[in-house]
This record gives structure tokens, C-alpha cells and sequence, in this order.
């Protein structure tokens, strides 16, 4: 197991305002929670043992063990047998089956290609404003890209991202086919949860070019909202899919 790094109880910046109702796994759930968000521990680094926590923080190792049962559930932290807790990494599969929710009508997962279309920086509209929880001022990275499964193309993405987390996005640097993984690998986001919208929509004229479809036709609109450890939304996506020989699945894994 690699050295682990020594957590300090230090909590001036708690992920949630302890309060003296708040139990104590809970108040140890934010120190912990905290060192993720500062990153002092990387994805798939190994944290400290159950026994090295509770002697740092001054608790049992059963308050250890049920806060980080909680981050174990959320996918945050992943187990080892008989080599410990470490932090999840945005690997391709992992990634992708977490957040994607289209299979085949079969129940296969293929793993899309996808292709840009464009990219640029440029102020929020009112709606990415909101969506984002933008302060006036700051700006956003919004690119498109179809996504193909075996080559056909099949969803049509608009992605906006706060500019202030992801600096040279599109322009120095070429946003590869898994986003997430690329988030936390080159910029240090990882992101924790997402929220999902979906509803039936008809494919307008340069949809219908752009995924081969005729104007008109079903197509469902998924949109997501991805936040980081923090709460904070970090990505703002829109996807219109053909579902025609796909279906949409809600588990999360």
C-alpha cells in the first residue's frame, strides 16, 4: 500500500456548517470530505487505515468506518479487500456507465466515439447562468459533439462548462472522447453526482442532418446537470438521442 498522507483535523473549510446536533460520523464525513475536495488524496490513492483516521480525529474506528461507508456508497471511495479505502477515478467504463443511460434494445453497452463539432469561450446565456450558479462575469466554455455507436451517429451534445475550472479547454487542450476521466485527470474535477431531466422532443432540421434522421422524428433530450464534491454544478449538458435502437435505463452502479 502506498504511504498514506496524514490527515489533519483541520476544518476551516467544512464541506457543510457542523452544527452541535450533527452527529459525530457526520462532522468526520466533512473532515474527510474536505481533504478530497482539496485533493489531498489523488484518484486511486489509498486513504489511511480505519485505525490511523481514528486516531488522528480523536473518534472510534466505527465512526471512521460508517462515514466512509456513506462516500464507499456514493462512489466516491472504493474498497479493497485486505488493501483498504481508496478515492474513485473516472475510469472509461466507470465513467461512462455511472452517467450514460442509453443501451442497446438488447441490453448491450457500447462504448460511443464522439467528434466536435465546435468549441468556444464566450459569456453565459441567462438559462447557463442559472444552470452553472455563475457570478456576473465569468465566462463559459460551450462545444457541441455527436456521439456515434458503431459508427452511426446517434446523439447530438451541447456541454458548457464555468470557464474559471477549466482554463485552455478546446483551445490548448483537445477534449478527448471521455469527459469525466478528463476532468479529474487534467484539471482536478471530479464530479459526484448528476442530476437528469428527460423528455420526448422532434428533431429539428440540423439535428435531423447532423444524426441522419428526417426532421420531426422522436428523439429524447437528457438534461444533466453534474456537480462536483463540493455541490458546486461544474458541467451543464443537453443530449438529444435517437433512441431508436436504444433504450434508456436509470440504475446507477
Amino acid at each position: 500500500m502506498p504511504a498514506s498522507k496524514k490527515l489533519a483535523a483541520n476544518t476551516n473549510k467544512p464541506r457543510r456548517k457542523r452544527t452541535s446536533g450533527q452527529l459525530l460520523y457526520q462532522q468526520v464525513d466533512n473532515i474527510i470530505r474536505q481533504r478530497l475536495i482539496d485533493n489531498v488524496w489523488k484518484p486511486g490513492e489509498a486513504l489511511p487505515s480505519e485505525m490511523q483516521l481514528a486516531a488522528e480525529l480523536d473518534v472510534s474506528q466505527g465512526t471512521v468506518r460508517k462515514a466512509l461507508n456513506d462516500m464507499v456508497s456514493e462512489n466516491l471511495l472504493f474498497r479493497r479487500q485486505g488493501l483498504g479505502t481508496f478515492v474513485s477515478e473516472h475510469t472509461e467504463r466507470r465513467a461512462l456507465f455511472l452517467y450514460f443511460s442509453l443501451v442497446g434494445n438488447d441490453g448491450s453497452r457500447l462504448l460511443p466515439e464522439s467528434k466536435i463539432l465546435e468549441c468556444e469561450e464566450t459569456d453565459p446565456t441567462p438559462e447557463e447562468i442559472e444552470k452553472l450558479e455563475l457570478n456576473e462575469g465569468e465566462m463559459v466554455v460551450r462545444f457541441c459533439r455527436i456521439r456515434f455507436f458503431n459508427e452511426i451517429p446517434t446523439i447530438f451534445e451541447t456541454i458548457t462548462l464555468p470557464l474559471e475550472h477549466f482554463p485552455g479547454f478546446g483551445t490548448e487542450v483537445e477534449p478527448p472522447n471521455n469527459l469525466f476521466r478528463f476532468y479529474q485527470s487534467q484539471y482536478g474535477v471530479t464530479v459526484a453526482k448528476a442530476a437528469e431531466h428527460v423528455r420526448a422532443i422532434a428533431a429539428n432540421t440540423e439535428e435531423a442532418i447532423l444524426l441522419g434522421i428526417k426532421a420531426g422524428q422522436p428523439l429524447l433530450e437528457i438534461d444533466r446537470v453534474a456537480e462536483m464534491l463540493d455541490g458546486r454544478p461544474i458541467e451543464w449538458r443537453i443530449s438529444h438521442c435517437d433512441n431508436t435502437n436504444y433504450r434508456y435505463v436509470m440504475e446507477r452502479g
